[in-house]
């Protein structure tokens, strides 16, 4: 059988990666999986400068799932480029890394020093907050996104994943408006936004209010948003949201996603993605598929 994805021209050994933000950049979790055999690294989010990220508390256990509002800490391109892509280089899989910005400008300053660097594939995260408009996310109007995209395509000498927030009114809509920017591909979805107050100290859980949602709990609302996506659009879909184990993965797969990523799972069972990549070559051998191009999409 024949685990191989090509995602936007970069070819990976099999559709499992990691949702940016719940395994540092690799090497927090070497001693618990075998980076070998993960299709693609995905990085945590990095800017053009160190961001120190929320105040705590800011991660909290909900049902079904975890809340954060970490904020995207992160030391910098600088340290990243310096520490973090030397040690990734060391393994035989494809580097995504995330890139986080609070302006057009931040994102494209991190794209351009990516441009020279020896990495496979940049992820956009537009669901930061849009400093120069008052706080709204870029992911959550079409036209910025459009805009964004367009901008970051500029700079970019690897292909472009745009990451899109579930926390608007039609995903397929958001998709379209990256596509028409540019992207080569997109990935969905990031957390959702809710909030947990403590009824005994009558506060907030989080210091932040708010928080992103991931989790078992969001999957079935994931591999919605997955599906209007991978039907709207014509660039390859990596499908994210709750994914704990190999029947999430493959759900994620039919219902139009070519590679998948793994999130919350990590924190409790840091060797999850390899059961994953072990589940999905098994569902192949029982079902008949002799590639994995075969399932994606296939439910409609």
């Amino acid at each position: 059988m024949n685990m191989k994805v090509n995602i936007a021209g970069v070819e990976w050994k099999n559709p499992v990666t990691v949702a940016s933000g719940t395994f540092g950049s690799g090497a927090e979790f070497a001693d618990y999986v075998d980076l070998n055999r993960l299709g693609a690294v995905t990085t945590k989010g990095v800017a053009n400068i160190p961001w120190a990220g929320n105040p705590t508390p800011r991660v909290a256990e909900t049902y079904g799932g975890m809340m954060n509002a970490v904020g995207l800490q992160n030391p910098g391109i600088d340290v990243f480029c310096e520490r973090d892509i030397p040690f990734l280089r060391q393994y035989d899989t494809k580097i995504i890394v995330n890139v986080c910005g609070k302006s057009e400008a931040d994102y494209c300053e991190v794209v351009e020093r990516l441009a020279g660097e020896d990495v496979d594939m940049l992820e956009i995260n537009i669901s930061c907050p849009n400093v120069k408009e008052g706080g709204i996310a870029f992911g959550q109007d079409p036209k910025a996104a459009e805009a964004i995209t367009k901008a970051v395509k500029k700079y970019a000498k690897q292909p472009v994943i745009m990451k899109l927030s579930p926390n608007v009114t039609s995903i397929a809509e958001m998709a379209k408006a990256v596509e028409a920017g540019g992207a080569d591909a997109v990935s969905l979805i990031n957390t959702i936004t809710g909030m947990k107050i403590d009824i005994n100290r009558k506060s907030f859980v989080l210091a932040n209010k708010t928080g992103g949602v991931s989790g078992p709990a969001i999957h079935p609302i994931a591999v919605r948003m997955v599906y209007e996506a991978a039907n709207a659009v014509k660039v390859p879909i990596i499908g994210m949201g709750g994914i704990a184990a190999a029947e999430d993965a493959i759900e994620m797969i039919l219902a139009g996603a070519s590679a998948v990523s793994v999130g919350t799972a990590n924190f409790h069972d840091p060797g999850v993605t390899m059961k994953i990549v072990d589940g999905i070559e098994k569902y192949m051998e029982k079902q008949g598929f002799q590639t994995v191009d075969e399932m994606i999409g296939i439910v409609k």
